[in-house]
């Protein structure tokens, strides 16, 4: 039985040796201090000396943090979602799953308040999205082409997949492990569009998906290629759009067959 409030943090990272020793510290500080939190790093198959780095620094930090696991190697580069799918399955119990992007545009301030919100809340209440939006007191400094892509390709997501969400590609996500549990065997998009279809895939389960706001500010050395992969994202949810309408489709062939 998983314990009342418990979070299973994942931090995917590819390439983020550089970035992440900016924030993983700080990031186990606060969680020490809050309780009932575990932290993975998961290395997405970057290649021998970027996987030796970063089990330096989680190594290091391990012995003043018991909040951090292990590093979690992964031997092939699957992606953003393929890394955190890969982190969630090592939960440990926990009530709750969650990442967090690993450049520090979310500080770990932030991190806390969101856990401490869904445990107020308690996972009957839903997943919680944050979301990068200038109300409720909080702070968004971000690049105005980002903005505009960004807010392109939110408004396409709720256009496309008729989901009601502001910003559907916020790095920081908690989900109640048993909603996961529910959902996961429909999640097959491993890049950047993973939570796209994660928020579709809770949505069409009945699960609520409340967004929060947040502070967030932009960090340089981002390896999203904006252009580029806005097109793969487009096509990935293109591709969700479809895989939902044939599982609509064969939903109905059940009942009519009935």
């Amino acid at each position: 039985m998983s314990a009342p409030g418990t979070v299973f943090l994942v931090v995917p990272c590819s390439r983020e040796s550089g970035r992440i020793g900016e924030f993983l510290p700080g990031l186990c500080e606060k969680l020490d201090a809050l309780g009932g939190c575990r932290v993975l790093v998961v290395e997405d198959g970057s290649g021998v000396d970027e996987q030796r780095r970063m089990n330096d620094m989680v190594t290091v930090l391990q012995a003043k943090h018991p909040v951090l696991c292990d590093l979690l190697m992964l031997q092939e580069n699957i992606g953003k979602g393929g890394a955190v799918h890969a982190g969630w399955a090592r939960h440990e119990g926990a009530e709750w799953l969650a990442f967090v992007d690993a450049d520090g545009s979310i500080t770990p301030d932030e991190v806390c308040r969101l856990i401490k919100l869904a445990r107020e809340r308690g996972t009957e209440q839903g997943a919680i999205f944050a979301t990068r939006v200038l109300m409720l007191g909080r702070d968004v400094r971000r690049r105005f082409f980002r903005h505009l892509i960004g807010r392109v390709y939110a408004t396409l997501v709720s256009w496309l997949l008729h989901t009601p969400v502001y910003d559907s590609q916020c790095g920081c996500k908690l989900v109640p492990r048993q909603d996961f549990a529910r959902v996961a065997s429909r999640l097959t998009i491993t890049g950047f569009a993973f939570d796209v279809q994660l928020l579709a895939a809770l949505l069409d389960a009945g699960i609520t998906v409340r967004e929060e706001p947040i502070d967030w500010h932009d960090v340089a050395g981002g390896k999203v290629r904006l252009v580029c992969d806005s097109i793969l994202m487009f096509r990935d949810v293109l591709r969700i759009r479809r895989l939902r309408k044939e599982r609509a489709q064969g939903r109905q062939g059940t009942v009519m067959s009935s």
